[in-house]
C-alpha cells in the first residue's frame, strides 16, 4: 500500500485555505491491477464526499496524478459524486499507459493491452463540467511533458479543455513542493 503519512504534509497548503484534505492509501502493483487501485482511491473519495459537503477538488503526483484524472472520465468511477467534481489538478501523471507496457517497470505493473486502454485517462471520455490541469514541471523527463501535453490535447478534442501548465526549472520531485503552501501557485490553481 502507498503510505498517506509520506505524503500528507501535501495538502497542508489546501487545508491551510480552508478545504479539508484525504491522502488516501490503495494497494501498489504487483498485489492489486490499475483497476483496483482506481477502485480504491474513487472509494475512498466517495466515503469522505460522504462526511463533508460542498465541491471536491482532487489533484496527485506521479501515479495519483494518472489516477486523479481517472476520476474525472466518463466511466465516472466516483459514480454520483462526479457531480460535485469542481476541478481535477494532474501533477506529472501518465495519461497513456500504453508505452509502459514496454517498459522493465511492467514486470511489476502487469499492465496488458485491455488494462492500458481500460485505465488510460487519455483513451477515455472526460466526464465534463469539471475544471482540468495537466501540470507539470519544465524540467522533468520528456515523455511526463509529452503524456501532460497529449492529456490536455486529446480532451480538449473531447469538450473538456484542461489548462496546460508547464512549471519551468521544476522536475518529478519538486514539482510538488508548492502543495504544501496555501499561497503558492499551484495551491491556488488547485483550491482556487
Amino acid at each position: 500500500e502507498t503510505e498517506k503519512s509520506m505524503w500528507s504534509h501535501l495538502v497542508r497548503g489546501a487545508v491551510k485555505a480552508g478545504w479539508a484534505g484525504l491522502v488516501p492509501s490503495y494497494t501498489l502493483a504487483p498485489v492489486a491491477p490499475l483497476s483496483e487501485m482506481t477502485r480504491e482511491v474513487a472509494t475512498a473519495i466517495r466515503q469522505a464526499a460522504a462526511e463533508i459537503a460542498g465541491p471536491i477538488v482532487i489533484s496527485g503526483h506521479s501515479a495519483g496524478g494518472h489516477l486523479c484524472m481517472r476520476m474525472g472520465c466518463a466511466d465516472r468511477p466516483l459514480g454520483e459524486d462526479t457531480g460535485r467534481v469542481a476541478r481535477i489538478l494532474g501533477i506529472s501523471g501518465l495519461y497513456d499507459l500504453r508505452p509502459l507496457m514496454k517498459t522493465s517497470m511492467n514486470r511489476e505493473l502487469r499492465i496488458d493491452e485491455a488494462e492500458a486502454l481500460a485505465e488510460s485517462p487519455a483513451l477515455l471520455r472526460p466526464a465534463g463540467g469539471i475544471d482540468i490541469v495537466s501540470w507539470v514541471g519544465g524540467a522533468e523527463r520528456p515523455e511526463f511533458i509529452r503524456q501532460s501535453a497529449l492529456l490536455a490535447n486529446i480532451w480538449a478534442g473531447l469538450g473538456a479543455p484542461p489548462q496546460l501548465v508547464i512549471d519551468e526549472g521544476l522536475h518529478h520531485f519538486n514539482v510538488i513542493a508548492g502543495l504544501s503552501e496555501a499561497g503558492s501557485e499551484i495551491t491556488r490553481r488547485w483550491v482556487g
